[in-house]
This record gives C-alpha cells, sequence and structure tokens, in this order.
C-alpha cells in the first residue's frame, strides 16, 4: 500500500483497487483509521483525537487531489504523492 504523504508522524495510505467508499488509510502508530475522501470522517478504525483533527484537516484541504488517487488506485495507475500539512 503506498504512502502518499506524511506529517506529524501520521502516514497517508491508499490500496490499489480498494473497495468503496471512497477512502484512505491514516496510521499514526499503533492506531489505524479508514477516512472518507468526501468528509474526512473516521469510517473504521481508530485515531487519538489530535491525529482525527489533523488528518480531517488535510483531507478536506486535499479532497481533489485525493479524488484523483483514488481513480488511479483503482486504475492500478502511479499515485502521486501529497503535501503534508507540515509543507504549507
Amino acid at each position: 500500500m503506498p504512502t502518499i504523504s506524511f506529517f506529524y508522524g501520521i502516514a497517508i495510505r491508499m490500496y490499489f483497487r480498494d473497495h468503496a467508499p471512497p477512502h484512505f488509510h491514516a496510521v499514526y502508530g499503533e492506531y489505524e483509521a479508514f477516512i472518507s475522501i468526501e468528509t474526512g470522517e473516521i469510517l473504521a478504525g481508530h485515531l487519538p483525537k489530535t491525529a482525527t483533527r489533523l488528518v480531517a484537516q488535510w483531507a478536506l484541504a486535499r479532497r481533489a487531489e485525493l479524488r484523483a488517487n483514488w481513480q488511479r488506485a483503482l486504475n492500478s495507475q502511479p499515485l502521486e504523492r501529497l503535501a503534508g500539512l507540515e509543507d504549507e
């Protein structure tokens, strides 16, 4: 599963040909959550409160880029690396 972004110790990853709804995986230490691309909300799993806030903020700012990567992943095309919050 490619890591498409990394910020504040949080790895953002996407699987190729993953199941709907469009989402990405956020991994922070021993925590992992599936995050909706459309809303930035946790669909499954758990992250600490601060990590949840940071991931939601990041996701909403990069929704269009995440949608494009989701389409690439469905088509088994290389994914684009996305800037993290630290890059702003």
